[in-house]
């Protein structure tokens, strides 16, 4: 495609507001470590400025923010500050670089919320941002509401910011009120004051429009949350500002590769889980069903996808249901070394669009056996759940497994956050050896796997509902998805890693039957 322009910038700067703004979101709470974790995450991709959170709230988050200044980062790390000297105090006190110091711009903060005028409010910003750089820190002035304010007087308040020393200033949709027609009109006066921010919310849907009606207009450097998240309807999200300037008008910002990654980083940090139709990190956003789709989509990855998978980090999947067609079926099928003739071809399609039509996702383990009912082969286990126990009660959940793998059973336990955290760590240490029937340790060789997503869902209602746990696993470069369904959230999380496994430990023996038998060297 034809890249139109959107700004005269080569790169555009990204400040992350995931550890501050993305916290207050309802029920997202973050320790210290997982603080100090996302920052890594952050700072490897790229990130320019990190806003570690705000000092003010209580000592604990200053541990925090103190924790993410000392990582030695090579993004500038800040604090929130509010129109108070004792929170830029707090912020030098937890060794940032800078504060992001928020003032209220419209009528409505400025008079209802903090009880002040227009002129004490300068007054005070003025002051605040002399006091921060005399101490050496690098300080931008956000005008709270400013979307809502009166321009004249949002241009009094930044433009003294910027005279009192600030490096920038930012322009805040607070409540996610403005279109890109406001959001554009503020923010080509405010960028001829200098520097200029955007810091936008998606409450209208306007986040990302907002962002690039504001980047056409002067600004450039953007605040956004990975995900998204953040109060109400959440911030911009970071990682669609990222591939949609870079892909849409050439404009660098961070390492886009590194994207997935840090989605991944922040959803199990935040407990927000990664919604399966969102851009960049969705399960959907590289997945494909429609036997057209997938057909064109292996012949030409660029078929029915914007970018590569690769580009954000990701590989595409090929998703069987009621839609799949001959391509899609044979392709899968090859990902796990499996070959059927044409006749053979025609009664797997045919069982997979049977599955589909009953509502049912077709997960590989499905796939794979109707591929051996079809090439009338008995499936030998190599790993199977004998017995499974598992309590609740007290301060540490527990599990117990009994496994047959290969010739012997094992028996192994483990803990966790909760009973199905616990019986993956049992499946685990029973793999890595455990105790074998005859007594004996570690009497086989362990199983290393990474478990790479886990799902569950009520299929139906009430306090004895059924759930099913999908589950998609991988050792070295195979990778399997698995459902099972049980009214025991634990058991079904058990059963489907445990049939997860064996088929990966199956693709790995037929492989080794397949190659030929090696060669001595003279």
């Amino acid at each position: 495609m034809t890249r139109t322009t959107l700004t005269d910038l080569d790169e555009v700067q990204l400040l992350d507001t995931t550890l501050r703004d993305g916290e207050q979101m309802p029920g997202v709470s973050l320790t210290p470590g997982e603080k100090v974790d996302v920052a890594r995450e952050l700072d490897a991709a790229g990130v320019h400025l990190i806003e570690a959170g705000s000092a003010c709230t209580s000592e604990g988050e200053r541990e925090a923010i103190r924790r993410v200044a000392d990582e030695g980062l090579d993004a500038t790390v800040t604090s929130f500050a509010r129109g108070v000297k004792g929170d830029v105090d707090h912020g030098l006190d937890c060794g940032v670089d800078g504060v992001n110091l928020v003032v209220p711009a419209s009528d409505k903060h400025v008079e209802t919320k903090v009880g002040s005028t227009r002129d004490e409010v300068v007054e005070t910003t003025v002051e605040l941002v002399e006091y921060a750089k005399d101490h050496g820190l690098w300080v931008e002035v956000l005008g709270e509401d400013g979307s809502r304010a009166d321009l004249d007087y949002l241009e009094r308040l930044l433009g003294a910011g910027l005279d009192a020393g600030a490096d920038r200033i930012c322009y805040c949709d607070t409540v996610g009120a403005a279109d890109p027609e406001r959001t554009a009109a503020v923010v080509s006066r405010l960028a001829e004051l200098g520097p200029t921010s955007l810091h936008t919310h998606d409450d209208l849907g306007f986040g990302l429009a907002n962002v690039h009606a504001g980047l056409k207009a002067g600004a450039d450097t953007v605040h956004g949350t990975v995900l998204g998240v953040g109060e109400r309807a959440g911030n911009v999200a970071l990682e669609e500002v990222a591939i949609a300037l870079g892909e849409s008008y050439d404009v660098d910002t961070v390492e886009l590769s590194r994207l997935y990654r840090l989605c991944r980083t922040v959803s199990e940090a935040t407990g927000v889980a990664l919604p399966p139709n969102k851009a960049v990190c969705g399960a959907n956003a590289f997945a494909h069903e429609s036997g057209i789709h997938t057909d064109g989509t292996l012949k030409d990855g660029t078929m029915y996808e914007p970018y590569p998978p690769e580009m954000v980090g990701r590989e595409r999947r090929l998703v069987l249901g009621k839609h799949a067609g001959r391509a899609g079926v044979k392709a899968a099928l090859a990902e796990h070394d499996v070959a059927v003739d044409d006749d053979e071809l025609r009664e797997v399609v045919a069982r997979v669009k049977e599955l589909g039509e009953r509502g049912k996702r077709v997960t590989d383990a499905d796939l794979l056996a109707v591929a051996d009912d079809v090439r009338g082969r008995e499936r030998e286990r190599h790993v199977e759940l004998v017995d499974l126990s598992a309590t609740s009660g007290g301060n540490l959940p527990t599990a117990s497994v009994r496994l047959r793998v290969g010739d012997e059973e094992r028996v192994a336990s483990g803990t966790g956050a909760g009973p199905v955290d616990a019986g993956l760590e049992a499946v685990r240490a029973a793999l890595s050896g455990g105790e074998s029937d005859s007594g004996a340790e570690g009497a086989a060789d362990g199983v290393a796997f990474e478990l790479d997503s886990y799902h569950v869902d009520a299929i139906t209602g009430g306090t004895d509902a059924v759930v099913t746990v999908e589950v998609d696993l991988s050792r070295g470069d195979r990778s399997v998805s698995v459902s099972a369904s049980d009214a025991d959230i634990t058991r079904a999380s058990v059963v489907g890693m445990v049939d997860g496994l064996d088929r990966l430990l199956a693709a790995e023996a037929d492989a080794a039957d397949a190659e030929p038998d090696a060669v001595a060297d003279d």
